[in-house]
């Protein structure tokens, strides 16, 4: 992998938003000319974060809409403040491929007060092996390279990609969201969010489409270090419609949870 690798390069124009180019390491699972929605999931909470006056300024609840197949191209990606308040800020922001909408995001952000109150609920040890005793597995490969899959480290403590149900994996990038960029703790966590429904597929693959048409993640805190853990679970109904639920954790604790909703269909032959 180049040193110089990332899910995006910025282009320099326009002024209409920030412009970035989606390489290759943003392809997904479904087909090589779309993107995985975590990266773009993550740039769309990255737009949000860098609207001015965030300082002191946290995400708890961060919600993106994948309105139709992201493609591998430049993107556009904006943000605006709907609602200030003196503790709350509640935002919007939009991705577009071309002159096309592709992704819509928004997010409550909450002033942070350290020592306000006690922790509750996030003293749990976390329930799985660390990831540097995990040895790292053979991922999905949609046959081109680089995708995704290849631009993240992932470490399973529970399942595979190879095995229906549960499962429990660790999450790290390889490659930065934005070439030149550390990643923050919330895109990382974003990144990672989405592959929920992939790890815990219940339906074979080879026989089965089952995307998400969206990513919910409420965050208690922000991760410390570089790995994301996914504790998820999926569940189908029979008429092709489900959703995936993972337990967010750190190498030190709980940090919250994520949701999709899934859009389930047999793949059809040819």
């Amino acid at each position: 992998m180049s040193d110089n690798a990332a899910f995006f390069v910025p282009d320099g124009s326009g002024t209409d938003g920030e412009r970035l180019v989606a390489t290759p390491y943003t392809r997904g699972p479904w087909s090589a000319d779309s993107q995985h929605a975590g990266p773009p999931a993550a740039l769309v909470a990255r737009s949000v974060e860098r609207l001015p006056g965030g300082d002191g300024l946290r995400v708890a609840r961060f919600v993106v809409d994948v309105l139709r197949p992201i493609p591998v191209a430049p993107v556009r990606v904006s943000a605006r403040i709907v609602r200030e308040g003196r503790r709350v800020r509640f935002s919007e922001a939009t991705l577009t491929a071309g002159d096309t909408e592709v992704a819509r995001g928004v997010a409550w952000q909450i002033r942070v007060e350290p020592g306000a109150t006690a922790s509750v609920g996030l003293s749990e040890p976390v329930p799985f092996p660390a990831p540097d005793v995990l040895a790292e597995l053979p991922v999905y490969d949609p046959g081109l390279e680089p995708n995704y899959f290849s631009a993240m480290d992932l470490r399973f403590a529970r399942g595979s990609v190879f095995e229906l149900g549960p499962a429990v994996c660790w999450f790290r990038q390889r490659v930065p969201l934005v070439e030149g960029e550390a990643p923050s703790p919330l895109c990382r966590t974003i990144v990672a969010a989405d592959s929920g429904n992939g790890i815990s597929a219940v339906l074979p693959f080879r026989d089965h489409l089952f995307a998400n048409i969206d990513l919910s993640v409420h965050l208690a805190r922000e991760p410390a270090g570089e790995w994301v853990c996914l504790d998820a679970r999926t569940r189908v109904s029979a008429d092709g419609v489900g959703y995936t639920k993972s337990s967010l954790w750190d190498e030190t604790g709980r940090i919250g949870i994520a949701t999709e909703s899934l859009l389930v269909a047999r793949r059809t032959a040819g």
